[in-house]
């Protein structure tokens, strides 16, 4: 185990991790959520009580995911309070070993098709110029739904970061049709 994740090694525990269960966080997945988040050095780290109120305040708009027992994908986000149209996705993780089995996009389409997300038809987040990761990801989910992927400057490393930080793209998909849900499913 590293940080709470189990690692997988062999190929029939990465297929069983594509088969992932996909449901809503409840507080006590906190600490689970905040150990797979310190075990990702790419992401940036939040305390582990921003992650019990994403667990709880926010679990409707947040997917956790878990395979063999383990918490292996955290997906975060929030509905901005003046954009009731949109998902703003703020941080998604999948442990190393559940990595390109689609479980990101998996637990993105598992927000948006729950009956309490049927007004949103946008998907927002930022994402730094250099995160390849990041952008397939988005730009996946783009071509998926059949909607346009929009960039601008957001968070400059200079005004916002106080040059502590890459600056920040702010990324917007859609608006899109809710008939191509299904296609984050595959």
């Amino acid at each position: 185990m590293i940080y709470g994740t189990t690692v997988l090694s062999d190929a029939a525990s990465l297929r069983r991790e594509a088969q992932s269960d996909i449901r809503m966080p409840i507080a006590a997945d906190g600490p689970a959520v905040w150990k797979l988040i310190a075990a990702t050095p790419s992401l940036d780290k939040n305390s582990l009580y921003c992650n019990l109120l994403q667990c709880s305040h926010f679990a409707a708009t947040c997917a956790l995911a878990e395979g063999d027992g383990a918490v292996v994908g955290w997906l975060s986000g929030y509905v901005p309070p003046e954009q009731a149209d949109t998902l703003f996705v703020w941080q998604v993780c999948v442990a190393e070993a559940a990595r390109g089995q689609g479980l990101a996009r998996r637990m993105i389409g598992n927000v948006l098709a729950r009956p309490g997300a049927q007004s949103i038809e946008r998907i927002a987040c930022t994402i730094t110029a250099d995160n390849a990761p990041s952008w397939a990801l988005f730009g996946s989910i783009a071509q998926a739904l059949k909607a346009e992927l929009a960039q601008e400057e957001h968070f400059t490393r200079a005004v916002h970061f106080d040059g502590s930080h890459d600056s920040e793209l702010a990324v917007s998909i859609g608006p899109f049709d809710r008939r191509h849900l299904a296609a984050l499913a595959a």
